[in-house]
Order: C-alpha cells, then sequence, then structure tokens
C-alpha cells in the first residue's frame, strides 16, 4: 500500500542570516495525526523556520511542501491587529456565520476575554495574544502551526488549552519553551542543534531520554576522533614528499576528521555556587497586609488583611489566575505599590534582586560583555574564588563569540536572557522572579533551575512553568482570587493532586447528605477526623437542622445546573443570545455555591 502524503514535507533547507546560517540543508516531514514540538536554543532559529515555513520569510535553498488543499492555522509569536476593531472583529471576520461566532465566544470565555466589543487597541500583549490563539483555534484548520502557544496563559488556560490540543485527531507543529505542555501534548519532537534538524519519536521525556544517548555517543565519536587526528597531524606535518604520491584520500580524510576533532559540545560538569551577601534571620513580615482596586466600577480585592512571615532561606512559588494580584503583591513587597493597609516590614540585610515581566531597556549599540561589565567584571563564588564577567555569561550560554555580539542582534529570547544576567550579576540575597521564563529557551532554564536549586538566599518566583516550579520551589502561595491566599506546602505537582483529592472528598462527603443520612459516621477516605471534644459541641437547634436540610437540596440542585450550564456551554448548539445569558449565569452559581457550602460546613460541624 503506497505511504499517505505528508501534511508537510520539508526538503534540503537552508537560511542565512546575514553571514549566520541558521539551519542548514535541513529535511523532515510532518504527518496527519502527529502533534510536533519544536525545540531549540535562543537565537539559532526557532521562530525564523517557522516563518520560512509559512512563507513570511525567504530561504536560500530548498523545497517546503504542503498537501494540496491543506487550511493551515499560523499562531505568531507576536500577533498585530487593527487597534480599532473589536475583539470579536479581530477574532472572526464572518459575522454572517452565527455557528463560528458562538464557537469564537466560547473559547475567548475559556481564554478568559469577555468584553468581545473592546477594541484591541485597549488589550494588553497578553489579552491580544489571547485573541491570536482563539481565532487560529475557531477556525478548525487541518495543520496548526502555534508560536509559543503558552505565553500569556495562567495555569488554568494551559490546562484547558493541553485538554483542546489532546482531542480529536489534531496535526500540530509548535515552538514551546513549556516542557510540560511539550510532555502532554506532543509524540514527536524535533531538535534544531548546529544548523542541524534531529528526530525524537516521543514526548519530551522519551527526547530527554534519547538526546542524552545521542551526547553520549557524539562525545565518543569524538574523543576517538581526537586521538586519531593527533596521529594524522604528525603524517601531516611531515614534507609533502614523505607522504608519498597516492596519499590525497588520506589528505581529504584528515580535514573531515579535523572538523570532527575540533567539535565543541555545550557540557557544564560544574554547577554555578556564588557566594550570596549576608541575609539576616529576619526577611520580611507582610503585616495584615490588604490591596483593593476599581475595575470598571467594581471593587476588585487582590489582599484582605493577609499576615505572613518569610522565613530565612525559603523558596516559594506563587500561582494563581490572571488578574488575582500576583504581579501587584511582588511590586507592594518592593515598595512600587503601596497597601491599602497594613506593611511589608523588611529586615535590613535584604538585597532584592528583581526580574520583572516588562524587561529591561538595553542599548542597542552595546556588546552582550559590556551591558554586564557595567555591572560588575565579576562575581564572588566564595572561599577566595572568582568567576569573571565572560565567564558567567558562558555558563549562562552565551558563547564567547556572542559575547561580543551587538544587543541589536540578540532575539527576544536572548535578551531576556542578558536581562537574567545582570539580575544576577548584582549579588542579591533575595531573587524576586516574575515570569522569568518567558522566551528563554529549554537549556537556560536547566541552567537557571540549577543556579536557584543551589542559590544561598531567598526566592519568590512567580510563573505559569510547571515544570520549573516543580524543580526550584517548596511550598506555594496560590492566588484565589477575592483576597484568598492559601499557602500550601509543596510545589506545583502535589498542589494539583491534592486539589484533586480534594475535590474527590468533598464529593464523597456530600453523598451522605444527598442519601439522607446526614448523620453519617462514616471513617472513609477523605473525612475529616472528628474533633475530640465532639461531644461536648452545641448541637443544632430545629430551625438550624431545618437549614442544614434546606442547604443540602440546594447545594444538590445548584451543583446539577452547574454541571448542566457548562455541558451546554461546551456543547456548540446554543444561540448567541442563549450563550450570553448563560455565560453571565455561570458566574452567579459559583459564588451561590460557595457561600452556600461555607454555611453548610459551619452546619455540618455540630452534626
Amino acid at each position: 500500500m503506497a505511504s499517505q502524503i505528508p501534511y508537510l514535507d520539508v526538503q534540503n533547507l537552508t537560511k542565512r542570516f546575514g553571514a549566520q546560517v541558521l539551519f542548514d540543508n535541513i529535511s523532515f516531514s510532518i504527518a496527519e495525526g502527529q502533534k510536533v514540538g519544536l525545540v531549540a536554543r535562543n537565537g539559532t532559529g526557532k521562530s525564523t523556520l517557522m516563518s520560512v515555513l509559512m512563507d513570511k520569510e525567504g530561504h536560500e535553498s530548498g523545497d517546503i511542501i504542503y498537501r494540496r488543499d491543506l487550511k493551515v492555522g499560523y499562531l505568531e509569536q507576536s500577533p498585530q491587529f487593527d487597534p480599532e476593531e473589536s475583539v470579536l472583529q479581530a477574532c472572526f471576520n464572518h459575522e454572517d456565520d452565527p455557528e463560528k461566532v458562538l464557537k469564537a465566544k466560547q473559547i475567548l470565555t475559556q481564554l478568559h476575554i469577555t468584553n468581545l466589543e473592546q477594541p484591541m487597541g485597549q488589550l494588553s500583549g497578553g489579552q491580544q495574544k489571547r485573541v491570536a490563539l482563539a481565532n487560529v483555534l475557531i477556525t478548525e484548520p487541518d495543520f496548526l502551526m502555534l508560536d509559543e502557544p503558552t505565553n500569556h496563559l495562567d495555569l488554568e488556560m494551559i490546562e484547558w488549552l493541553e485538554g483542546y490540543l489532546n482531542r480529536g485527531n489534531k496535526t500540530i507543529f509548535m515552538v514551546t519553551h513549556d516542557r510540560f505542555f511539550l510532555d502532554k501534548v506532543c509524540n514527536t519532537i524535533l531538535e534544531l542543534d548546529d544548523r542541524t534538524i534531529y528526530t525524537y519519536r516521543g514526548n519530551y521525556a522519551y527526547y530527554l531520554e534519547k538526546r542524552q544517548e545521542r551526547m553520549d555517543n557524539l562525545r565518543a565519536e569524538i574523543q576517538h576522533s581526537k586521538n586519531l587526528y593527533r596521529r594524522e597531524l604528525d603524517w601531516m606535518r611531515r614534507q609533502p614528499q614523505a607522504r608519498g604520491h597516492k596519499a590525497k584520500y588520506r589528505e581529504d580524510a584528515f580535514y573531515e576528521l579535523e572538523k570532527v576533532a575540533k567539535q565543541r559540545i555545550e557540557d557544564r560538569q560544574v554547577r554555578l555556587k556564588a557566594s550570596t551577601v549576608y541575609i539576616g534571620s529576619k526577611i520580611f513580615e507582610c503585616q495584615y497586609v490588604s490591596k483593593a482596586f476599581d475595575d470598571r466600577g467594581q471593587k476588585k480585592v487582590i489582599l484582605d488583611n493577609f499576615y505572613y512571615n518569610f522565613a530565612r532561606f525559603e523558596k516559594m512559588g506563587i500561582v494563581g489566575n490572571n488578574g488575582t494580584g500576583k504581579s501587584t503583591f511582588i511590586k507592594m513587597l518592593l515598595g512600587e505599590v503601596q497597601p491599602d493597609n497594613g506593611k511589608f516590614d523588611i529586615g535590613e540585610t535584604v538585597r532584592f534582586g528583581y526580574f520583572s515581566q516588562e524587561g529591561l531597556k538595553f542599548r542597542e549599540d552595546q556588546k552582550v560583555i559590556d551591558v554586564i561589565t557595567e555591572i560588575a567584571d565579576y562575581i564572588d563564588l566564595g572561599g577566595g574564588k572568582h568567576m569573571t564577567a565572560s565567564q558567567f555569561l558562558q555558563f549562562f550560554l552565551f558563547t564567547p563569540e556572542e559575547q561580543h555580539n551587538y544587543v541589536y542582534k540578540l532575539s527576544g529570547g536572548e535578551k531576556r536572557k542578558l536581562y537574567l544576567c545582570t539580575v544576577l550579576m548584582r549579588n542579591p540575597n533575595f531573587l524576586v522572579l516574575d515570569e522569568p521564563t518567558n522566551d528563554l529557551d529549554i537549556q537556560t532554564l536547566q541552567v537557571l533551575e540549577e543556579y536557584l536549586q543551589d542559590f544561598a538566599g531567598c526566592v519568590i518566583v512567580v510563573s505559569h512553568d510547571r515544570y520549573f516550579m516543580d524543580k526550584v520551589v517548596d511550598h506555594l502561595l496560590v492566588f484565589k482570587g477575592e483576597g484568598e491566599i492559601q499557602d500550601f506546602p509543596g510545589n506545583y505537582t502535589q498542589y494539583r493532586e491534592w486539589s484533586r483529592m480534594q475535590a474527590k472528598d468533598e464529593a464523597e462527603q456530600a453523598k451522605p447528605a444527598k442519601n439522607g443520612n446526614a448523620t453519617a459516621e462514616s471513617d472513609g477516605a477523605g473525612t475529616a477526623k472528628r474533633d475530640a471534644n465532639f461531644e461536648n459541641k452545641r448541637k443544632m437547634s430545629y430551625k438550624e437542622k431545618r437549614e442544614y436540610e434546606q442547604l443540602t437540596q440546594e447545594i444538590d440542585a445548584l451543583t446539577e445546573e452547574q454541571k448542566k450550564l457548562e455541558e451546554e456551554l461546551c456543547s456548540g448548539n446554543l444561540s448567541v443570545e442563549e450563550l450570553t445569558e448563560k455565560s453571565k449565569r455561570l458566574p452567579e452559581i459559583k459564588d451561590e455555591l460557595d457561600e452556600k457550602e461555607m454555611r453548610w460546613l459551619e452546619l455540618a460541624e455540630m452534626l
């Protein structure tokens, strides 16, 4: 049987950027149903390859062949919109197609874009990226081309997108640095390394294993070539007449051998353990802080009488949906935003190093090395040892050649990496990192993870990168909105597992009440342990018993209504008017459930 025609077939593709060759004679293909992730270092041409494949940029040689009549959807890294058009117009221009408009509203709601008449010019860059993502998904293309699809999504949105992309037999080619996302979605990894493409037919975990095997084999080959090269070099240094007249083939082989022997592999065997400035026992105390903003006439609570005493050497992650106040909390800690009530009491020895989402403006005519030496010529490693600015940059994967590049030549990811180096080079003892993983390549993320694991100071990380958080932090502050903050002792994966168990336990606890057995004494999994003084608790009054029974019925009814409503919103069968009405009802149900469940729990304690 003839093999199926691939959706995309790339043959002998070459692209240069000035004198730099980004990829040289590369070939690969993507078949129907393949979900392919492209990984590479910053500045090596990932987004350029995507642009070339979409005919946004030219190339020197090679062929790019799509299957005939293939419908391709493309998400750019930095999409551009007409600032005057509305969200709905920007997202989908076929106003005469009610089904498409309805689907647009459903997906935009999942991405927390609710004001569909708002002009695009009023949206932040992150919101515009979400509109662009919705635009691609709505059209249901045969082949999705996604450049950094998880940037500017919160954890809830990322998990929704994972589920969406895993449904059905979708064909995808994506560039992303989100390793959890790669592992969950992709079944093939392409690595662009040293201008060549390597294919790994598995998820991200499989890629890590097989890449290590490839690098081990390459090291062995280089070492063998070096040994052989030394022997052949002695032969080449003899007088030409001593070599004989029939050794031309041996000369050619020598030069090929020389290329292999002189290959360099980025292989850091040493972890960087910088000596931080002394930090005392007092770090900071968040003393009953409250903060709220006016959000289109509504009071938006960020912190509500919040208290926290930060411990020495603590490494804390902050997670939560967009708009719950994570960055505001950071800015209050740093004194950039003032609380409405309460205060942050900072220890005298604390020296902050702040990496912000906004980044840093560099002089475009400066060299990379000059940006760092303006801060310091070396970093103290302790014990009388130092690391020069150049060595420090090399540790963060700026090669000696790249260190003498001008800033204007750097990619967006390389500029973010340089900004990170400027923060670390100041030798702070308390690092505050707000979305540090955005636009950083996987290799740099691994270096940063090692650095933070060994960092002899305090760390706060705000991030949507689940893989990164699991590696770095030892507990979380979970911002749930409306001033509610949960302190969780563990990493993100542990928190998600705990959340799932809690939801399961609550469902199990609700079963006896649903069956009328309000006084069930089962000690099954998830049931809270009875207080030792159970017998001494106040008994329910008759009125409270009636209230308890009524609440049980109301909670069951609201839960059923919520489930039915969510199914209807995802069905795609609603009219525009019905979708609008039901979308308004869903948050009302959640608020009612929260209120009634809190009272139900109070009464349940008296049973």
